[in-house]
């Protein structure tokens, strides 16, 4: 039998009692903390450090006599990991836009156990709002938190520590895995379309060098245009538009209409993502104003799905990072200069960077599917720790 298994049948065989997480906690007001307030804090002999959150704008000393917290978001997106809003924090600290909660009984319930608790519940007390989910005090309050003595509460925290350093060890070498293949790929890439003599494929290709031709001279070149997310939900459709986003290979939204049907090469012009391309055949679509359009004016010269690699290698460097907004407008894309090897070699560089493409896309999602089945096994796990039954009145 399971050390937990034994001290919940000697201490709460007959389940545990619930409380409102405001009987079990307080709940401290934080301060806004302006630019100066934090170079001050910075200087003080460096006994001040960084403690990441939504606005980067916390820190905390380290003392030996002091409280542990739960820190959170006041302001957050919930789109990144799943407990990145919630911190657990021992020490003094000063934070800005964060809401502070501490035990009101820490011999009674600990807050790491607290930690673990609403870990499970984050979803549950953070509220839609129409920029970000916001904290939700109304809602964090409600919550109904088994409370079992405090030795089972200690055994709990053990074996979660335990399992979430595990579980970080192996997401961690998951994640470098993914990152690695990803590089393998860019480096093989990228070594194929600067057509180098060290690569024995490329040196028996083009024995006599390649040509470099401009954009311009290759391709007709247009911009999108401005499209709202209003214009998108009055004229909403099957179609899909493209925008500055990464994410969803681009796409913005869906209108009934379209704008191209065509094999083509978009790429954005604006923005963070400034010099993405991104490669369209056998649909019709549109793209918005932080767009451009490739589109080859002689196929049988150029490979469209070539020109995508070799701009995958050749755009970002022509990205103007200036003023704080990236761009790549279409009279600096114009003007990229990038290799033209015969068509018959353009093919065969597309069917090996296709191929290559398939591998690592496979592998990726392989690897991310594992990262995602141990984040799952790791919250199944906690969250059935935290199950108890509840003791009768």
């Amino acid at each position: 039998m399971s050390k937990l298994k034994e001290l919940i049948e000697k201490l709460c065989p007959n389940g545990v009692q619930f409380k409102s997480i405001s009987e079990v906690v307080k709940i401290n007001g934080y301060k806004q903390l302006g630019a100066a307030d934090l170079e001050s804090l910075k200087t003080k002999n460096g006994e001040v450090r960084l403690l990441p959150s939504s606005n980067n704008h916390d820190w905390y000393t380290d003392k030996k006599k002091a409280n542990d917290y739960l820190c959170f978001g006041e302001i957050f997106t919930l789109g990144r990991a799943r407990n990145a809003n919630i911190k657990y924090c021992k020490g003094y600290f000063v934070s800005s836009n964060n809401v502070i909660v501490e035990s009101n009984e820490p011999n009674k319930v600990l807050t790491r156990y607290l930690y673990y608790f609403v870990s499970s519940h984050i979803k549950d007390i953070y509220v839609e709002t129409s920029t970000y989910p916001k904290f939700d005090h109304n809602s964090f309050n409600k919550l109904q938190v088994p409370v079992p003595p405090i030795e089972v509460q200690r055994e709990i925290v053990r074996i979660l520590d335990n399992f979430t350093e595990l579980t970080a060890e192996l997401i961690a070498e998951l994640t470098a895995e993914l990152t690695a293949r990803r590089k393998q790929y860019e480096y093989y890439r990228d070594l194929l379309l600067t057509f180098g003599d060290e690569v024995e494929l490329i040196a028996e290709l083009c024995p006599d060098g390649v040509e470099f031709v401009t954009v311009e001279e290759i391709c007709d070149i247009t911009r999108g245009r401005v499209m709202s997310k209003n214009y998108l939900r009055e004229n909403t459709g099957t179609y899909p538009v493209y925008s500055s986003q990464t994410a969803n290979n681009g796409i913005f939204g869906y209108i009934n209409t379209f704008d191209y049907d065509c094999e083509s090469v978009t790429w954005t012009t604006d923005g963070a993502n400034a010099g993405s391309v991104f490669y369209h055949i056998n649909e019709k679509f549109s793209i918005t104003n932080v767009c451009g359009l490739l589109r080859v004016k002689n196929n049988e010269l150029v490979s469209t799905k070539f020109l995508f690699y070799v701009l995958q290698v050749y755009a970002k460097k022509y990205v103007n990072y200036g003023m704080g907004n990236p761009k790549l407008m279409s009279n600096v894309m114009a003007r990229i200069s990038v290799p033209l090897p015969p068509l018959p070699v353009q093919q065969e560089i597309v069917r090996i960077l296709d191929n290559f493409t398939e591998l690592t896309a496979e592998l990726t999602a392989e690897l991310t599917a594992e990262i995602e089945a141990r984040q799952k096994q790791y919250e199944y796990y906690r969250d059935k720790l935290l199950s108890f039954k509840e003791v009768s009145s």
